[in-house]
């Protein structure tokens, strides 16, 4: 068993956390669990992620999230770089905009929620 961790309203568990030393990241697979819930979006998996691992947000980029069909539980691929230069070496263009997108997304949902519009 993994590590347990909290993801805003979402329970998950760290499955693997391995560093890379030759790309300098830490690669991460978190099972996220959201039974009778929709998947949590990539925009809260980065900043949460960001948050239990004490890195800033730019430096997080969520890879992948596989929901299992019909089961109420997703993997999410993560990686964490050592600097936002070496995120943006070895992360696809396509990926990076997604992430971003998605942080912009994150943050407007919680301001919207912080000012009862939510």
């Amino acid at each position: 068993m993994g590590k347990t961790v909290k993801l805003g309203e979402f329970t998950g568990e760290i499955l693997e956390d391995k560093y890379n030393p030759l790309i300098k990241r830490r690669e991460v697979i978190v099972r996220i669990a959201h039974i009778g819930k929709s998947t949590p979006s990539r925009g809260l998996i980065r900043h949460e992620i960001a948050k239990i691992y004490g890195v800033e947000v730019e430096k997080v980029y969520v890879r992948e999230i596989k929901t299992e069909y019909g089961m109420g539980v997703s993997n999410a691929t993560v990686h964490i770089y050592d600097s936002v230069e070496r995120a943006k070496q070895f992360e696809p263009p396509h990926i990076i905009k997604r992430n971003e997108y998605a942080s912009q997304s994150y943050q407007l949902e919680q301001m919207m929620k912080e000012q009862g519009m939510g």
